[in-house]
């Protein structure tokens, strides 16, 4: 991972980590299941997962737009760069609202 990519995971983590300060949020690794998203945002019964790129155009490895794919089916996953930041963090905050019934009427 470049410098200026890791740079920009580790500002994003910090601005999730504000947005979501109940969430837990962990690197996942890659030397485990090629291609495994970077990021994966635990937040109450939801979650979901962050493939950081320096930037719109930085190559994709091997596997990567599968497992982005394959999770984002399953619940929210997306390759995240400056360019799309605000876009994809909109989504996550979709994917974060509330679909449970309040405990106090």
């Amino acid at each position: 991972m470049s410098k200026r990519e890791s740079k920009f995971q580790t500002e994003l983590r910090n601005e999730i980590q504000e947005m979501y300060p109940e969430a837990i949020i962990t690197k996942l690794d890659s030397q485990d299941i090629q291609g495994i998203p970077d990021l994966i945002i635990l937040k109450d019964d939801k979650w979901a997962t962050l493939e950081c790129k320096k930037e719109k155009d930085s190559p994709h490895r091997p596997n990567q737009d599968y497992y982005v794919n394959k999770m984002d089916g399953m619940s929210f996953s997306s390759f995240i760069y400056p360019e799309n930041k605000e876009a994809v963090l909109n989504e996550l905050q979709q994917t974060f609202k509330s679909t449970r019934e309040p405990l106090v009427p």
